[in-house]
């Protein structure tokens, strides 16, 4: 009745203190246990596979902030997006859980689906799954549950649980995804998973005012809500919070790694809207990171799939924040001269963001005096000589060394394949790290188009490959060629164009011929114009794009590359809007709101926002205060429709 049929005649509450009698009798009465035990029988039958499903409303990832000049920051730009310059605007804060996101999917109070994060788009159905998780409410018991609301929330393992499976996992963030991701819920069943719920996507109607509001009352409709949210003010009041939670985090029964905030006041979190990859309302302030002691023996260089040489210290193993850690990285050549840095230094080291591992500071007193400094080879591993470049748009020199010569240069050709095969690109699975290095000595893969036309006879004759293997790969292969236009723009290896920047030109793009018109020199100036005013792209991408695509073989390459797959034109997540298909372009500022509000909220109703005037442009809406003329004047000669501030609120407000 509670797991498979979802009617539950018993509450929640009182099926579980059933539930741990029955555990504790058949402890002492083995005779008991049997087939048909609840010990046993638990859960839905398994399911094939997971089933792709579509979020209602995409589950962004957060910004980071990691100290308090970023959290200061973050107030400037939400003030300053909302033309709010002189007022403080009260945020709502809450414990970052260490954990996995999952959504819950309510249609008239009943649990009709649950979902994983995913790719924050489309996720895995694991509804049943989370089902066994006895504390999340099957049905919302109340008069006032919105017709359709989906309920975000965090999946943990807490501190004392996980101890007693922590030889079958990593860590417990680990062991929760695991957990999830489980084909039969009978086995996720036995993992003792929690959660706290801490927003929302999809609600229909809306009936909260406040970010606070809604965790009250939820709360009162059954579900888990973290007991130490609060409501803060101005930075001061940031500062003495984060302070006070970081203090209580090591007594806390489950793992966090910071805090969240977020503007408290919905019709504000709505002005302010999105950017491609994160909230603008929203960020996730980290606690500092944890660090330990330990000794360098040895710096060795790596090459990047950007020509990039960085140097990583190879130190004694040592445990940071519940991790063995062997490597740090070095940044670059300046880094090393600044802290003086050598082999044989003790040094001290963090985990930036509880993630990468760095070297601090250098113990002076430990050093032996026959230490030499590290001379930073000037050559790549290749031998071609290494450049530090100069930014056009900054005139300053690169803090980082490059090998220039592209798929020329071995190292770096491996790096680039290494990240078209990667989860985040293509995702084929059989084509690892170690295989792309064999393939590549083997002359198999040299670049990218390669992948997609295998020698699978040749491979055959390798040790390792059989049948199974070769046809796992082929399949894998074959399901990557149809990828989606955002994916392959982040796979072919632009610098600083990670995945969120993807996205942002795909949604610009829309098209793979759209993006091709990139490699004619006369398209490409007036495109990367129009890509300046784009939120998330800015000169540094620009200057990026315009060098790959002003050498030759990255063309041709890309070229080869896009006549083996079938790329996906860009699902736009606005499909309806008030300037469906249209483009605008602004000139001038708002009264009531900033040009960056008023761009947001055009591109949020389907408008794809230009930086310069053309004939393609459709409207230009022209702000109150200093408007320039003559863009005014081009787009009269253009006859393209012009609109003032006042007819631009009326539209929206229609």
């Amino acid at each position: 009745m509670y797991y498979i049929k979802d009617n539950p005649k018993i509450s929640d509450q009182k099926y579980d203190n059933i539930k741990k009698e029955v555990l504790e009798l058949e402890k002492k009465f083995s005779f008991l246990k049997n087939q048909s035990s609840i010990s046993k029988v638990v859960g839905a039958p398994p399911s094939n596979k997971f089933k792709k499903i579509k979020h209602l409303r995409p589950m962004l990832s957060l910004s980071n902030a990691f100290e308090k000049n970023d959290m200061e920051d973050f107030l400037k730009k939400i003030k300053n997006f909302l033309n709010l310059s002189d007022i403080n605007i009260d945020l709502f804060c809450e414990p970052k859980i260490d954990g996995i996101s999952a959504t819950l999917i309510y249609e008239n109070g009943i649990l009709t689906k649950g979902l994983s994060r995913g790719d924050g788009v489309i996720g895995e159905d694991i509804l049943e799954n989370l089902k066994t998780i006895s504390s999340i409410p099957k049905k919302i018991k109340s008069d006032k549950v919105p017709k359709l609301i989906e309920i975000r929330c965090e999946i943990f393992i807490g501190k004392k649980d996980f101890k007693k499976i922590s030889k079958k996992f990593a860590n417990p963030r680990n062991a929760a995804g695991g957990s999830l991701r489980q084909k039969d819920p009978k086995e996720t069943s036995k993992i003792p998973l929690k959660y706290f719920a801490y927003g929302f996507g999809a609600v229909e109607p809306m009936i909260f005012k406040e970010q606070l509001e809604f965790l009250k009352k939820i709360g009162d409709w059954g579900f888990s809500t973290n007991p130490l949210v609060k409501k803060v003010n101005g930075i001061n009041e940031i500062e003495k919070r984060h302070s006070e939670i970081d203090i209580l985090r090591s007594s806390l029964e489950y793992d966090i790694d910071g805090l969240v905030y977020k503007v408290n006041e919905l019709n504000l979190q709505k002005r302010l809207g999105n950017t491609s990859n994160s909230p603008r309302w929203a960020i996730a302030y980290k606690f500092s990171a944890e660090k330990a002691v330990t000794k360098i023996k040895d710096i060795i260089i790596q090459v990047g799939r950007t020509g990039a040489i960085t140097p990583v210290a190879k130190v004694e193993p040592v445990t940071v924040g519940g991790v063995v850690v062997s490597n740090a990285t070095l940044h670059n050549e300046d880094e090393i001269e600044r802290k003086d840095i050598r082999i044989g230094d003790t040094v001290k080291i963090q985990r930036a963001g509880d993630v990468i591992p760095q070297v601090l500071t250098v113990d002076l007193s430990k050093r032996n005096k026959n230490s030499k400094k590290f001379i930073f080879p000037s050559q790549c591993l290749c031998g071609a000589l290494t450049k530090k470049e100069i930014s056009k748009s900054t005139q300053k020199k690169d803090a980082v060394r490059r090998c220039l010569k592209g798929y020329d240069c071995k190292f770096t050709a491996r790096e680039k394949l290494k990240h078209i095969v990667s989860k985040e690109a293509f995702n084929i699975d059989g084509l690892g790290k170690k295989v792309i290095d064999q393939f590549y000595d083997l002359k198999i893969i040299v670049e990218p188009s390669d992948i997609f036309k295998l020698d699978y006879e040749k491979i055959k004759q390798l040790d390792g490959w059989g049948s199974l293997s070769i046809s796992n790969l082929r399949n894998a292969i074959s399901k990557s060629k149809n990828v989606s236009l955002n994916k392959f723009i982040y796979s072919i290896g632009i610098r600083h164009i990670g995945q969120e920047n993807a996205k942002i030109l795909a949604k610009f793009f829309v098209s793979i011929n759209e993006f091709s018109k990139l490699f004619e020199n006369k398209n490409r100036e007036n495109l990367l114009k129009n890509l300046i005013d784009l939120d998330g792209i800015g000169e540094t991408q620009i200057e990026a794009i315009n060098t790959f695509f002003s050498n030759d073989k990255n063309i041709e390459i890309t070229k080869k590359l896009i006549n083996q797959l079938d790329i996906l034109n860009y699902s736009i997540i606005y499909s309806k809007g008030k300037f469906l298909n249209k483009r605008l372009m602004f000139t001038g500022g708002f009264q009531n709101m900033s040009r960056s509000e008023a761009k947001s909220l055009a591109e949020n109703n389907g408008g794809k926002v230009l930086g310069s005037i053309s004939k393609k442009l459709d409207i230009l809406v022209v702000g109150d205060s200093k408007p320039t003329k003559k863009k005014i004047e081009q787009a009269k000669d253009l006859k393209i429709k012009i609109i003032n501030e006042t007819e631009w609120n009326q539209i929206l407000n229609s």
